[in-house]
């Protein structure tokens, strides 16, 4: 009987004993997936090695939240989204989203652009020059003709 119970002791120092060493490797491996700071990694396995039990729930307590991959991860995310806001236009009154060559808001009849009266190119509201023809530069605010009218290719 004395025998069982020496083997049952042997069994469960040595099933603690490998709780414990389980414990403090998962804490090093965890530590070290949510920060890179060699000091919070020492503190955190050091806690969960010096007080098995009250250690790691510490530990729990006081970890990082996010490990390095999510950080990762949302912030790819949230790059993502920045760049896909600014390729997308939106009108400036109801913001819905326009296309670049809409010269007019299909929702809310917002004036987006205005086009050239010399060579048809849409053109910013706040531009007093075309950058494409010049128009506007120094010609006394008035349209040149055209090289050819409309009518005359159509005929």
């Amino acid at each position: 009987m004395s025998k069982l119970i020496g083997y049952a002791v042997a069994f469960l120092i040595a099933f603690l004993v490998a709780l414990w060493l389980s414990m403090i490797i998962w804490t090093w491996r965890d530590i070290r997936s949510r920060t890179q700071d060699v000091v919070l990694q020492a503190i955190g396995t050091i806690l969960t090695a010096v007080f098995p039990g009250l250690g790691i729930l510490l530990y729990l307590i006081l970890r990082p939240r996010q490990t390095l991959a999510d950080l990762y991860e949302r912030q790819l995310e949230e790059e993502s989204l920045l760049a896909e806001m600014t390729e997308r236009q939106t009108c400036p009154t109801c913001h819905y989203r326009v296309d670049g060559d809409f010269q007019v808001c299909p929702s809310c009849a917002t004036k987006l652009r205005r086009a050239c009266p010399r060579c048809d190119r849409l053109l910013e509201l706040k531009w007093n020059v075309c950058p494409y023809c010049g128009y506007g530069a120094g010609d006394g605010g008035r349209a040149p003709a055209r090289q050819g009218s409309r009518s005359a290719d159509r005929g």
